[in-house]
């Protein structure tokens, strides 16, 4: 049997086979009888890790579904598992960890610990009737999968024998396979038995998990007390939820908070909570309605206007957001905010001296506010240009709509563009390109500077991503309307697109995909950047539609092969480069950050008795790692900010050094490109969709490996001992490559019109180089 979460998680992106990401759950084994204890430990588990929403299966000896109703009510991760006893749970194969509690427990305090656990059978051991510490069965177990194999019981429950020390120790170590050293010693303080608390002792304050067995109330009051605060009925239970201070977790506040209260009476506060985590779900129309509702007539809401302008913005209702987005400027707190959103909507409209005064009003009421900076820098006058040739005919143009960077933005989005533009031509200025921002509302005039265009060319990069300048138009990046994508006349191609969505993230697939439609249908040519994104693509299609969705790499990792200029560095410096992101940091590391920091600091330690290690930031979000790696561990790092940094001086970094370490999309496709060796820290499925494209699986480790340190320091050991086979073999990956976006160019160029060049192929200068590897020249003659 293979549990699953029920329809509460149903629309989240699930890649865990892909980026290796632990799944995890908590368990409990209950039949009639134990019912009402179960719910109180749902209501325990709930109130005391509010931030906390794993799947939680109910082991069973065969009660109907509705006897599951009342647990529904209160967790809505519920996952009935049919169970002949409670050690079943070592026959779950449908987890990583599992996290199996007495539905005798209570739980008093943080269980993070518990999930962040990777190793062997975690369980606390308890006096047995001779003073031995023993395991017993009916305890705390913290079950690693990866370690026991998913080992079935040798034979069936003794129920004379449940829960005894001895009987239950023999009976654990028969479900670890007669290997009780995976026995891992866990703290007390999350099996705390209620026994211990004799003659009415205080429970102690560090409990985190309270177990009671046989004992009566007499002489064990205080035990009792910290029970009963969780004898709740439905409707207080879910107000002690919604009125906790600090960080809820999304599942558990919806469950809990909605439906609000009619007639208004939920706190406001409330309902701004509830409205922002149906915007970070993409729910923005409920979101819309609820804050709607609570700010009618109701000017002296800041907060709640600047999440209800964000709301309508992401919906495509840019005047109702501008008018609330300018009620949330009253407040002193969120001027600043507010403006920086409203610098934003006026860009994306095409009024860039409003987004420059919106900018600039937000510096007033706050000059250290990084987005109104970012803004005011952005859109402001140059002054007059120097004089230059007259502008090329707009008809012997392309028009590039892709993600733009400038600024301290993502390296790899400035790197990107201009690789694209470099497979069309080597002139990558504005005189053979039109370009335009994917984000900004295509409207009457841009539709016309479009169509003006001898072609248009959409990509690269991972824009088919719902969260990012979300808008209702496409429900991906390009902020473009089906009936006006259809009014598109001059030849348009998808380049190098890749479908970004992170293991894990929810969003609304109907807009996506009728929009995806549309585009496809539109193209003359639809190529995305690996064979990942092509199958995810094809998915969601009409089959009719689904063979005109192709392969066409990224142009970064053929980087060789589009600079006329380029040639291969004859030494290297002694550097290996590291390089982690943090966006959407939840869903890339789960409960393992910890974990990873640990690893990576022991790889960093042992590669760099090789090389000199050093960290390149694609973006200064990215440099979190480097002071999270000396604060917790002691090391230090050097930065390289490639943020500041040109495109040639990115690649020349990335050709330069012995290799990658890399955990952003770029930070291994960029150095790819330019023969480097890379190793991928997967936490996002595009790397390893690359990987695979490459055939190089091998190269990439995922952030949950519990052997990540060793297993980086080997390959790293591996790639600077025989460097030379290493960049051949880099060269000899990337041929293929280079063989497969020559193909898609030949076809491109009669599209566009555009001459057939004869691009040259960098041969090895590097004494590290790799011969013979090449393809016979078949350029054009």
């Amino acid at each position: 049997m293979n549990p699953r979460a029920d329809s509460a998680a149903a629309d989240a992106d699930d890649r865990r086979a892909v980026t290796g990401k632990r799944r995890i759950a908590f368990a409990a084994y209950t039949d009639e009888a134990r019912m009402p204890g179960l719910l109180v430990l749902l209501r325990s588990l709930v109130l005391t890790n509010p931030a906390v929403c794993e799947d939680f299966l109910v082991l069973h000896p065969g009660l109907p579904d509705a006897a599951f109703d009342a647990a529904r009510r209160l967790h809505p991760r519920i996952v009935p598992y049919e169970a002949a006893d409670h050690l079943d749970v070592f026959r779950v194969d449908a987890y990583d960890t599992v996290v199996a509690l007495g539905p005798g427990s209570v739980v008093l305090g943080p269980l993070l610990p518990l999930l962040q656990l990777r190793t062997g059978v975690g369980a606390v051991p308890q006096p047995g009737p001779d003073g031995r510490r023993t395991v017993r069965d009916d305890g705390l177990l913290v079950i690693q999968r990866q370690d026991t194999g998913g080992t079935f019981l040798a034979g069936p429950a003794d129920p004379e024998r449940s829960g005894d020390a001895h009987g239950g120790d023999e009976r654990v170590h028969r479900a670890l396979g007669c290997e009780p050293g995976l026995l891992t010693p866990v703290d007390s303080r999350y099996d705390f038995l209620v026994g211990r608390l004799y003659d009415d002792t205080p429970v102690p304050d560090s409990t985190a998990v309270l177990r009671f067995t046989d004992t009566d109330r007499a002489g064990y009051a205080p035990a009792y007390e910290a029970r009963d605060r969780y004898e709740l009925d439905d409707d207080a239970f879910r107000a002690a939820y919604c009125a906790l201070s600090g960080p809820k977790h999304p599942e558990l506040l919806l469950h809990h908070a909605l439906p609000l209260p009619a007639g208004g009476n939920a706190p406001v506060e409330l309902v701004r909570q509830v409205a922002d985590v149906l915007r970070q779900q993409g729910r923005y129309a409920e979101a819309v309605t609820l804050l709607t509702a609570a700010v009618d007539d109701r000017p002296d809401l800041p907060r709640c206007h600047e999440t209800l302008g964000i709301c309508l913005m992401a919906l495509s209702r840019y005047e109702e957001a501008e008018a609330h987005l300018l009620l949330a400027t009253v407040s002193p707190d969120f001027a600043a905010r507010a403006y920086g959103q409203l610098a934003r909507l006026a860009w994306l409209l095409g009024r860039t001296r409003d987004a420059h005064g919106y900018a600039r009003d937000g510096l007033d009421a706050d000059p250290t506010d990084a987005n109104c900076r970012a803004w005011y820098v952005r859109t402001r006058e140059r002054g007059t240009p120097a004089p230059v040739a007259p502008a090329a005919d707009p008809a012997e143009q392309l028009a590039h709509v892709a993600l733009f960077a400038d600024g301290q933005e993502n390296a790899g989005d400035k790197v990107l563009p201009e690789a694209v533009r470099m497979c069309f031509d080597a002139d990558t200025g504005p005189r053979r390109w039109h370009q335009q921002s994917v984000h900004r509302l295509v409207d009457e005039p841009v539709l016309e500077e479009l169509n003006a265009r001898r072609g248009v060319i959409v990509g690269g990069g991972g824009l088919f991503l719902p969260d990012t300048a979300p808008n209702s138009n496409s429900g991906w990046q390009w902020n473009i309307a089906d009936d006006v994508l259809g009014r598109v006349t001059a030849p348009l191609a998808v380049f190098a697109v890749g479908y970004n969505v992170f293991d894990g993230q929810r969003y609304r697939r109907d807009r996506f995909a009728a929009s995806l439609r549309a585009l496809v249908e539109r193209s003359a040519f639809f190529g995305l950047r690996n064979q990942g994104s092509v199958a995810r693509v094809r998915e969601l299609l009409p089959e009719d539609l689904r063979d005109r969705v192709r392969y066409q790499p990224c142009p970064t990792t053929v980087a060789r092969h589009l600079d006329p200029d380029w040639t291969d560095p004859v030494r290297r410096d002694d550097t290996v480069l590291v390089n982690c992101a943090y966006d959407r940091a939840n869903l890339r590391f789960g409960h393992d950050y910890g974990h990873f920091l640990a690893e990576m600091d022991a790889a960093i330690r042992a590669t760099g008795e090789r090389a000199e290690v050093r960290y390149a930031a694609h973006m200064p979000a990215d440099e979190k790692f480097v002071h999270d790696l000396r604060r917790e561990h002691g090391t230090s790092l050097p930065v390289e900010p490639l943020y500041l940094r040109s495109n040639e001086q990115i690649r020349d970094l990335y050709r330069r050094t012995r290799l990658v370490i890399g955990m952003r999309g770029h930070a291994g496709m960029i150095p790819f490109g330019c023969g480097t060796p890379v190793i991928s820290l997967v936490s996002h499925p595009k790397l390893a969709y690359f990987l695979t494209d490459i055939e190089r699986p091998e190269w990439g480790v995922s952030v949950h490996d519990r052997a990540l340190g060793a297993r980086l320091a080997e390959r790293a050991t591996a790639v600077l001992e025989d460097h030379r086979a290493a960049v051949a073999d880099v060269h000899g990956r990337q041929e293929h490559l280079w063989s497969v976006t020559r193909a898609n160019l030949t076809g491109l160029r009669e599209v566009f019109g555009l001459p057939l060049p004869a691009p040259r192929i960098p041969g090895p200068r590097s004494a590290e180089g790799a011969h013979g590897l090449h393809l016979p020249d078949t350029r054009t003659k």
